[in-house]
Protein backbone atom coordinates (compact mmCIF):
# COMPACT_ATOMS: atom_id res chain seq x y z
CA UNK A 1 0.00 0.00 0.00
CA UNK A 2 2.71 2.50 1.15
CA UNK A 3 4.47 1.53 -2.47
CA UNK A 4 1.90 2.12 -4.17
CA UNK A 5 0.77 5.51 -2.59
CA UNK A 6 4.87 6.92 -3.34
CA UNK A 7 4.40 5.49 -6.87
CA UNK A 8 1.39 7.52 -7.54
CA UNK A 9 3.53 10.90 -5.37
CA UNK A 10 6.45 10.27 -7.81
CA UNK A 11 4.49 9.79 -10.91
CA UNK A 12 2.68 13.27 -9.89
CA UNK A 13 5.86 14.84 -9.40
CA UNK A 14 7.06 13.94 -12.05
CA UNK A 15 4.02 14.87 -14.25
CA UNK A 16 3.87 18.25 -12.57
CA UNK A 17 7.71 18.91 -13.76
CA UNK A 18 6.59 18.05 -17.05
CA UNK A 19 3.58 20.10 -17.50
CA UNK A 20 6.06 23.42 -16.49
CA UNK A 21 9.17 22.71 -18.05
CA UNK A 22 7.99 24.92 -20.64
CA UNK A 23 7.09 27.36 -18.90
CA UNK A 24 9.91 27.40 -16.90
CA UNK A 25 12.47 27.05 -19.91
CA UNK A 26 10.95 29.28 -22.20
CA UNK A 27 9.37 31.88 -20.18
CA UNK A 28 10.72 31.82 -17.02
CA UNK A 29 14.81 31.64 -17.84
CA UNK A 30 14.45 34.02 -20.52
CA UNK A 31 12.81 36.44 -18.14
CA UNK A 32 14.87 35.75 -14.80
CA UNK A 33 18.18 35.43 -16.67
CA UNK A 34 17.43 39.36 -17.89
CA UNK A 35 16.66 40.68 -14.42
CA UNK A 36 19.96 39.02 -13.28
CA UNK A 37 22.19 40.38 -16.52
CA UNK A 38 20.76 43.86 -15.35
CA UNK A 39 20.24 43.88 -12.04
CA UNK A 40 22.60 41.68 -10.69
CA UNK A 41 25.56 42.52 -13.01
CA UNK A 42 24.71 45.71 -13.86
CA UNK A 43 24.77 45.37 -17.36
CA UNK A 44 23.51 47.53 -19.94
CA UNK A 45 19.76 46.94 -20.98
CA UNK A 46 20.93 46.02 -24.48
CA UNK A 47 23.46 43.17 -23.15
CA UNK A 48 21.21 42.19 -20.87
CA UNK A 49 18.42 41.70 -23.74
CA UNK A 50 21.02 40.01 -25.88
CA UNK A 51 22.08 37.45 -23.63
CA UNK A 52 18.82 36.88 -22.20
CA UNK A 53 17.48 36.01 -25.79
CA UNK A 54 20.00 33.26 -26.42
CA UNK A 55 17.86 30.43 -24.55
CA UNK A 56 14.95 31.11 -26.38
CA UNK A 57 17.07 30.88 -29.44
CA UNK A 58 18.80 28.08 -29.01
CA UNK A 59 15.50 26.45 -28.06
CA UNK A 60 13.60 27.63 -31.17
CA UNK A 61 16.64 26.69 -33.38
CA UNK A 62 16.63 23.23 -32.05
CA UNK A 63 12.82 23.03 -32.34
CA UNK A 64 12.92 23.73 -36.26
CA UNK A 65 16.15 21.44 -36.74
CA UNK A 66 15.13 18.31 -34.58
CA UNK A 67 11.56 18.40 -34.30
CA UNK A 68 10.62 20.19 -37.58
CA UNK A 69 8.31 22.78 -35.56
CA UNK A 70 8.48 26.32 -34.07
CA UNK A 71 8.40 26.33 -30.04
CA UNK A 72 5.59 28.87 -29.54
CA UNK A 73 6.27 29.84 -26.69
CA UNK A 74 10.41 30.04 -27.19
CA UNK A 75 9.66 32.02 -30.31
CA UNK A 76 7.26 34.60 -28.75
CA UNK A 77 9.98 35.20 -26.19
CA UNK A 78 12.73 35.40 -28.71
CA UNK A 79 10.20 38.31 -30.60
CA UNK A 80 9.93 39.99 -27.23
CA UNK A 81 13.37 40.55 -26.61
CA UNK A 82 13.98 41.57 -30.36
CA UNK A 83 10.78 44.39 -30.42
CA UNK A 84 13.01 45.63 -26.63
CA UNK A 85 15.93 45.61 -28.72
CA UNK A 86 14.46 48.24 -31.46
CA UNK A 87 12.47 50.24 -28.82
CA UNK A 88 15.34 50.66 -26.93
CA UNK A 89 17.06 53.02 -29.33
CA UNK A 90 13.96 55.49 -29.29
CA UNK A 91 14.59 58.16 -27.63
CA UNK A 92 13.35 62.11 -27.52
CA UNK A 93 9.83 62.66 -26.98
CA UNK A 94 8.02 61.92 -23.53
CA UNK A 95 5.12 60.87 -25.39
CA UNK A 96 6.43 58.38 -27.83
CA UNK A 97 8.67 56.48 -24.90
CA UNK A 98 5.58 56.06 -23.08
CA UNK A 99 4.03 55.09 -26.32
CA UNK A 100 6.95 52.66 -26.65
CA UNK A 101 6.40 50.69 -23.27
CA UNK A 102 3.01 49.13 -25.33
CA UNK A 103 4.91 47.50 -28.15
CA UNK A 104 5.69 44.57 -25.96
CA UNK A 105 2.06 43.88 -24.98
CA UNK A 106 1.38 44.22 -28.73
CA UNK A 107 3.78 41.79 -29.91
CA UNK A 108 2.85 39.09 -27.39
CA UNK A 109 -1.08 39.54 -27.94
CA UNK A 110 -0.12 39.56 -32.11
CA UNK A 111 1.72 36.12 -31.66
CA UNK A 112 -1.02 34.56 -29.34
CA UNK A 113 -4.00 35.71 -32.14
CA UNK A 114 -1.71 33.98 -35.03
CA UNK A 115 -1.24 30.57 -32.95
CA UNK A 116 -5.03 30.90 -32.77
CA UNK A 117 -5.77 30.83 -36.34
CA UNK A 118 -2.94 28.61 -37.21
CA UNK A 119 -4.96 26.27 -34.91
CA UNK A 120 -2.26 25.89 -31.80
CA UNK A 121 -3.42 27.79 -29.21
CA UNK A 122 -0.05 29.22 -27.64
CA UNK A 123 -1.74 30.02 -23.65
CA UNK A 124 -2.29 26.34 -23.32
CA UNK A 125 1.29 25.80 -22.43
CA UNK A 126 0.43 28.31 -19.68
CA UNK A 127 -3.12 27.09 -18.94
CA UNK A 128 -2.65 23.08 -18.81
CA UNK A 129 0.07 22.67 -15.66
CA UNK A 130 -2.67 24.53 -13.24
CA UNK A 131 -5.78 22.24 -14.10
CA UNK A 132 -4.44 19.03 -14.58
CA UNK A 133 -2.34 20.11 -11.37
CA UNK A 134 0.39 16.50 -11.73
CA UNK A 135 -2.77 14.29 -12.07
CA UNK A 136 -2.37 11.43 -13.89
CA UNK A 137 -5.68 10.65 -14.20
CA UNK A 138 -6.57 14.39 -15.52
CA UNK A 139 -3.42 14.61 -17.61
CA UNK A 140 -4.72 11.68 -19.26
CA UNK A 141 -8.33 13.25 -19.40
CA UNK A 142 -7.19 16.48 -21.00
CA UNK A 143 -4.96 14.21 -23.62
CA UNK A 144 -8.66 12.36 -24.39
CA UNK A 145 -10.60 15.69 -24.65
CA UNK A 146 -7.90 17.27 -26.43
CA UNK A 147 -8.21 14.62 -29.22
CA UNK A 148 -11.82 13.92 -29.50
CA UNK A 149 -13.98 16.90 -28.02
CA UNK A 150 -14.55 19.86 -30.47
CA UNK A 151 -16.15 21.78 -27.10
CA UNK A 152 -13.02 21.38 -25.20
CA UNK A 153 -10.76 22.15 -28.19
CA UNK A 154 -13.14 25.71 -28.88
CA UNK A 155 -12.40 26.29 -24.94
CA UNK A 156 -9.04 26.27 -25.53
CA UNK A 157 -8.92 28.42 -28.41
CA UNK A 158 -11.11 30.94 -26.85
CA UNK A 159 -8.62 30.83 -23.98
CA UNK A 160 -5.75 32.17 -25.87
CA UNK A 161 -8.20 34.03 -27.96
CA UNK A 162 -9.48 36.48 -24.87
CA UNK A 163 -5.61 36.85 -24.01
CA UNK A 164 -4.89 38.49 -27.27
CA UNK A 165 -7.27 40.51 -27.49
CA UNK A 166 -6.86 41.84 -24.12
CA UNK A 167 -3.01 42.50 -24.63
CA UNK A 168 -3.76 44.10 -28.15
CA UNK A 169 -6.75 46.23 -26.30
CA UNK A 170 -4.01 47.36 -23.69
CA UNK A 171 -1.86 48.49 -26.27
CA UNK A 172 -4.00 50.61 -28.17
CA UNK A 173 -5.63 52.08 -24.51
CA UNK A 174 -2.01 53.07 -23.74
CA UNK A 175 -0.86 54.67 -27.22
CA UNK A 176 -3.96 56.79 -27.14
CA UNK A 177 -3.45 57.77 -23.80
CA UNK A 178 0.28 58.14 -24.55
CA UNK A 179 -1.02 61.23 -27.00
CA UNK A 180 -3.73 62.74 -24.72
CA UNK A 181 -3.09 62.50 -21.35
CA UNK A 182 -0.85 64.28 -19.79
CA UNK A 183 2.87 63.30 -19.42
CA UNK A 184 2.83 63.10 -15.60
CA UNK A 185 -0.35 61.48 -15.31
CA UNK A 186 0.04 58.74 -17.81
CA UNK A 187 3.17 57.55 -16.13
CA UNK A 188 1.35 56.00 -13.68
CA UNK A 189 -1.69 55.63 -15.34
CA UNK A 190 0.21 53.14 -17.38
CA UNK A 191 0.73 50.62 -14.79
CA UNK A 192 -2.90 50.96 -14.02
CA UNK A 193 -3.98 49.90 -17.20
CA UNK A 194 -1.86 47.37 -17.13
CA UNK A 195 -3.14 45.67 -14.00
CA UNK A 196 -7.50 46.47 -14.90
CA UNK A 197 -5.96 44.68 -18.24
CA UNK A 198 -4.39 41.35 -16.33
CA UNK A 199 -7.14 41.73 -14.33
CA UNK A 200 -9.87 41.20 -16.68
CA UNK A 201 -7.72 38.93 -19.24
CA UNK A 202 -7.96 36.32 -15.89
CA UNK A 203 -11.84 36.60 -14.88
CA UNK A 204 -12.77 37.01 -18.58
CA UNK A 205 -10.34 33.70 -19.72
CA UNK A 206 -11.73 31.84 -16.68
CA UNK A 207 -15.48 32.43 -17.06
CA UNK A 208 -14.95 31.69 -20.98
CA UNK A 209 -12.54 28.54 -21.47
CA UNK A 210 -10.83 27.76 -18.07
CA UNK A 211 -13.62 27.44 -15.71
CA UNK A 212 -15.47 24.97 -17.98
CA UNK A 213 -12.07 23.25 -19.13
CA UNK A 214 -11.46 22.34 -15.65
CA UNK A 215 -15.03 20.88 -15.28
CA UNK A 216 -14.77 18.83 -18.22
CA UNK A 217 -11.67 17.24 -17.32
CA UNK A 218 -12.46 16.20 -13.70
CA UNK A 219 -15.89 15.01 -14.83
CA UNK A 220 -14.03 13.06 -17.89
CA UNK A 221 -11.52 11.95 -15.22
CA UNK A 222 -14.22 10.54 -13.02
CA UNK A 223 -16.05 9.04 -16.29
CA UNK A 224 -13.03 6.94 -17.16
CA UNK A 225 -12.41 6.24 -13.14
CA UNK A 226 -15.64 4.59 -13.08
CA UNK A 227 -15.38 3.03 -16.37
CA UNK A 228 -12.28 1.25 -14.97
CA UNK A 229 -13.82 0.21 -11.85
CA UNK A 230 -16.50 -1.88 -13.34
CA UNK A 231 -14.41 -4.71 -15.36
CA UNK A 232 -12.15 -4.68 -12.05
CA UNK A 233 -15.26 -5.45 -9.54
CA UNK A 234 -16.28 -7.83 -12.13
CA UNK A 235 -13.66 -9.84 -12.33
CA UNK A 236 -13.00 -10.09 -8.44
CA UNK A 237 -14.61 -13.39 -7.20
CA UNK A 238 -17.30 -13.89 -5.44
CA UNK A 239 -17.25 -14.92 -1.57
CA UNK A 240 -18.14 -18.39 -0.78
CA UNK A 241 -21.57 -19.07 0.64
CA UNK A 242 -21.75 -18.70 4.37
CA UNK A 243 -22.61 -22.92 4.47
CA UNK A 244 -19.86 -23.67 2.36
CA UNK A 245 -17.86 -21.55 5.05
CA UNK A 246 -18.97 -22.90 7.58
CA UNK A 247 -18.94 -26.73 6.36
Amino acid sequence: MTTNTESKSQGRSQSKAANFAPLLVDVAVPIGSYYLFKSGFGMSTLMALGLSSVAPAVRTAWGVAKERKVNGLAALILCVNVVALLLSFVAGDPRLMLAKDSGVSSVIGIGILVSVVLGKPMMTAGMKPWLVKGDAEREAAWARLQAGSPAFRRAERVFSLVWGVVLLAECVVRVVGAYTVPVDTMVWLGSVIMIVSMVLGFLVSGALAAGPMAHMVIAEAKAEGAVATVPALAATPAPAPAVAAAR
